[in-house]
């Protein structure tokens, strides 16, 4: 749900927070002409006036001043490890927001803002003040109209002389210290406004990040270089520090020149004045001089106002997709730098990124059904496991899939060497939901596929997941030259012991399925109850992987449909084949997808998109879900908007004969 458009003309704010920048905020607004200050919002009811908020009301509690009918906006000032809690309860309260940069601690917790935004129908813009300057703007057309020729290099640097506490906010590693985080934000900001502006966008993101740190005893980095390197070759160096003094310029190099900006930040002064931008060509320099009396942060918050008056970020204020690129460049500047916090280490807190106990939903679009003997119903949609690097991204996606309704986790023994498994393990017991969840575990891939590596990987697995059991087990891949019934009795031999509760087959063929299942009937042995194997509207061509096999074709279907066999399909949106931004040059989308009976079914998908009012990817996901047969679609999403739009397709109805239609292009 995207912000609607205000008529209101002035914003009403209220701050959260009391610091040297709520105070500069708070100024700023006595001047700005399209904002009023209501309230300042304390943590402590000792707190109780300072000259800087002139007569705004003082409240205790931030919970108070979202509970105000009067305030439309609010504008937090917290240290950025508060960023997230406040910015989502805000937009839960339905305020706009203004959140200082930078906006959370790392891309996982940005996605989580911007998609309580999107829920609630509310504004969200990070706060980088030299954004909205005059300065800025007329930076970004000089660079866009190419008067210094093709920008190959530039360099920007951010740094101060901070005194070594290490209880400070700039110091600590609960408060979320470091250079990189308080400072550095600006530079990567600033790189991928020129890199954008020298490719004729607003912004663009860096192919590669490398980095270093030098970290005090805190964990925090008190300095820190890193070089960004773009798709059209140009490279930023840039460097932060809180102990060492620099000369916090940009210059930015061009084949036909290059330029320099003195006062890139605080532009011509946080209470108005002259800056200039420097241009250096044929052995001439030009200044450009930018006069402005605004005040800095009373043109924040007046393009603020104007964004939430458009119902999106204006002119050069960052919009959500350049703000989550900012975070995963410095998420990636800290990797290379290793720096990390206490808050982004696995199962640390039992609460979500809103600062509350995760939510036991209710009924939901999501359905729930039990096809399987394991004691527990299972969500209509499975989320993968597969593609999470760090707690913080599988933290952000596992509450959000699970708050939605879902409980059926996908991992393996080999996804990212035990790190999925681990991942969800923590998530799992620091949300105490083990008993909600219903976890899918995979093993014995191949060339380990034997009867005896069954037991020592699972037995390795249920380790990392911190689990004595796994509610469904899949042998991952099949090994023809072992006699099927050796893999049954080993399976049966666990599930009687209680450490799995169900097993099947994954990448298994149906007719070696179904030998197994003759077996386990013959010798008294539990049999194969799923399988897991590719399944999606469009039919797979080729194998993406060595070994997998696919069940979407008709004389499979009509396998599974004859014994109601449960199918948890991976690949189940055919790895971006419905998407726009399908490439049918692609190697890969030739050899696996692209075919003419393929492309008629996406033009089939999109013509009920267009229907339905959804995209291509929804319908291509709601077809599975439609069909007669137990089908549970794996998900992989690796962002919240990615995890929105497969929920969307639970609240698609498709017409049985469009199922038809999408399948075969025939009406009934």
């Amino acid at each position: 749900m995207a912000p609607a458009a205000s008529n209101t003309s002035s914003l009403r704010w209220a701050i959260l927070g009391t610091g040297a920048i709520a105070r500069q905020f708070a100024q700023a607004l006595e001047r700005s002409s399209r904002g009023r200050l209501i309230c300042v919002a304390s943590r402590s009811a000792a707190f109780t006036a300072a000259p800087e908020f002139g007569g705004a009301e003082i409240v205790a509690g931030y919970e108070t001043a979202l509970a105000r009918t009067d305030v439309e906006a609010v504008y937090i000032a917290t240290p950025h490890p508060n960023h997230a809690e406040w910015a989502i309860k805000a937009a839960r309260a339905g305020k706009h927001v203004l959140c200082e940069k930078p906006i959370g601690m790392n891309a996982a917790e940005a996605t989580a803002i911007f998609d309580a935004g999107e829920q609630n129908g509310v504004l969200i813009v990070e706060a980088f003040m030299y954004r909205t300057h005059p300065q800025t703007s007329r930076l970004h057309e000089i660079l866009a109209s190419g008067r210094i020729g093709r920008v190959r290099l530039m360099s920007a640097s951010y740094g101060y002389n901070k005194a070594y506490d290490p209880e400070a906010r700039h110091f600590s590693n609960a408060l979320g210290g470091g250079a990189i985080l308080d400072v550095g934000c600006y530079c990567v900001s600033m790189s991928r406004l020129v890199a954008g502006a020298a490719s004729g966008k607003s912004f663009a993101d860096p192919v590669s990040v490398q980095g270093q740190a030098s970290r005090v005893e805190t964990g925090a980095d008190e300095n820190a270089t890193a070089i960004l390197t773009f798709a059209d070759g140009m490279v930023s160096r840039i460097a932060c520090s809180l102990t060492t003094v620099q000369d916090n310029t940009v210059r930015i190099f061009g084949e036909k020149g290059w330029i320099e900006v003195p006062s890139p930040w605080f532009c011509s002064g946080r209470q108005g004045g002259s800056s200039v931008i420097r241009i250096h060509q044929d052995g001439d320099v030009e200044d450009i001089v930018i006069d402005c009396s605004d005040w800095l942060y009373s043109l924040e918050a007046d393009a603020f106002a104007a964004s939430v008056a458009a119902g999106r970020a204006q002119g050069l204020a960052p919009s959500p997709a350049d703000t989550l690129g900012n975070m995963r460049a410095l998420d990636a500047w800290r990797r290379a730098g290793g720096v990390t916090y206490v808050s982004e280490a696995p199962g640390r807190s039992p609460r979500t990124y809103a600062g509350i106990e995760l939510a036991r939903p209710g009924q939901s679009a999501m359905g729930h059904v039990s096809p399987l003997p394991i004691g527990k119903s299972l969500s209509r949609l499975a989320i993968g496991c597969m593609g999470f690097e760090t707690y913080p991204d599988a933290q952000a996606l596992y509450d959000a899939f699970f708050e939605a309704g879902g409980n059926v986790f996908d991992t393996a023994h080999i996804y990212k060497k035990g790190l999925s498994d681990t991942l969800l393990g923590h998530w799992v017991k620091s949300r105490d939901v083990r008993e909600d969840a219903v976890i899918i575990g995979k093993g014995a891939h191949s060339p380990n596929c034997y009867p005896e590596t069954i037991g020592r990987e699972l037995a390795e697995s249920l380790e990392r997941l911190q689990t004595d059991y796994i509610d469904i087990y899949f042998m991952h891949r099949d090994n023809l030259d072992i006699p099927v019934g050796e893999f049954v009795d080993v399976l049966d031999d666990f599930a009687r012991k209680g450490t799995i509760r169900a097993f099947g087959g994954s990448n298994w063929t149906l007719e070696r399925l179904g030998e197994a299942n003759a077996y386990a009937q013959r010798a008294g042995r539990q049999g194969f109850s799923a399988v897991s194997n590719q399944f999606s509207l469009a039919e797979m061509l080729e194998p993406v992987w060595p070994d997998c096999i696919s069940s979407s074709d008709a004389d499979s279907i009509a396998w599974l449909r004859g014994r109601n066999m449960p199918l948890f399909a991976w690949s189940s949106q055919a790895r971006g084949f419905f998407t726009d931004a399908m490439n049918p040059d692609d190697p890969a989308t030739i050899r696996s997808w692209l075919s003419e009976r393929n492309l008629g079914r996406r033009e089939r998908a999109r013509i009920l998109a267009d229907r339905y009012g959804t995209t291509m990817p929804t319908i291509a996901l709601a077809y599975l879900l439609h069909l007669d047969f137990p089908v549970f679609p794996i998900i992989g999403p690796l962002t919240i908007a990615e995890l929105r739009m497969s929920l969307a397709a639970l609240e698609v109805s498709l017409a049985p004969e469009d199922v038809q239609w999408l399948a075969d292009g025939d009406r009934p």
